[in-house]
């Protein structure tokens, strides 16, 4: 049985939720673990899901060991970045999936690990094993997972404490000037349940941006989240009133380029490795249909001129 314990930053209004946006465990999964008493507030086993969370609470959860599933290790095409014998950085490609879901359990990324990675930490369970964060489907770009329970607490709490830096880079509809950022709550929404959306009830969610390049009805944008909302920096583009390219969610209806998802690469990452205390930074290029994308809108701009 593993151990999880978080301090509280911000009062939450429900235990479930706070659980969810802060570890790498799903919302079911923590209302099981809540209802099997596996979860402690202040000391104190809680029973409620909806149970509000003070700030500077000591939230503790219990995960007891799994029953292994059947999820078989797949010879899909992976790159990996780094690794070691405590973590793997992994560039992730548009349209991979990062972890089995819904009773799909094949053609994901931790099929891939489990084919090329014989050693991953189990803090998340057999469904997600090693996964210390994630990406969108159609998000492509860098992310760590762990090959033991060590590494990952200490990889998620650097996360968690805003440690470890996740700069990424888009294409947005629109011309955004300058720099700034959005300190705006995000939450499910309430007329689609499948969406999320700057949302007054939302949890906090802080993302700054860098406008790199312009190139009339389009700018190339560079993100820093500091904090890990589902979606964040798609939802916070749309907030702006410039979408990402391609989002087929928080986007336009009609897209003029042809792609197959959103134009959004985790391109760099940054954190201190959790046995040796050194800083490891890493950078991933843009995916070649990114790199044509934004070759087509500089040849367009300079026929211009």
């Amino acid at each position: 049985m593993k151990k999880i314990e978080l301090i509280a930053e911000t009062d939450s209004r429900r235990l479930d939720v706070f659980l969810a946006e802060n570890t790498s465990l799903t919302r079911n999964h923590v209302q099981r673990l809540i209802d099997s008493g596996n979860v402690a507030v202040d000391g104190k086993t809680v029973c409620k899901a909806s149970s509000p969370v003070k700030e500077d609470s000591k939230v503790s959860v219990l995960l007891p060991d799994e029953i292994p599933l059947d999820i078989p290790a797949e010879d899909i095409p992976l790159d990996i970045v780094y690794e070691d014998s405590d973590l793997a950085v992994i560039n992730k490609p548009q349209g991979l999936t990062v972890h089995p879901a819904n009773n799909v359990y094949t053609g994901t990324l931790v099929n891939a690990l489990l084919f090329r990675i014989k050693d991953l930490s189990g803090i998340n369970g057999v469904l997600r094993p090693g996964i210390v964060h994630r990406l969108d489907k159609d998000t492509s770009g860098l992310l760590v997972v762990a090959k033991n329970d060590r590494a990952h607490l200490e990889l998620q709490r650097q996360i968690q404490s805003k440690e470890c830096r996740r700069i990424y880079v888009a294409l947005l509809e629109g011309n955004l000037q300058g720099e700034g950022f959005v300190d705006k709550p995000i939450g499910r929404s309430r007329t689609d349940r499948k969406k999320m959306d700057v949302t007054e009830n939302g949890r906090n969610a802080l993302t700054f941006y860098k406008v790199l390049e312009q190139f009339g009805d389009y700018t190339l944008v560079q993100f820093e989240l500091k904090t890990g909302r589902t979606h964040q920096i798609r939802v916070h583009a749309k907030y702006l009133g410039h979408p990402v390219v391609g989002d087929k969610t928080y986007g336009y209806a009609k897209c003029r380029f042809a792609l197959k998802g959103q134009l959004l690469h985790a391109q760099t990452l940054v954190f201190t490795h959790p046995s040796t205390g050194q800083t490891m930074s890493f950078s991933a290029p843009l995916p070649d249909y990114f790199e044509k994308t934004l070759a087509a809108l500089r040849n367009k701009n300079r026929g211009k001129l």
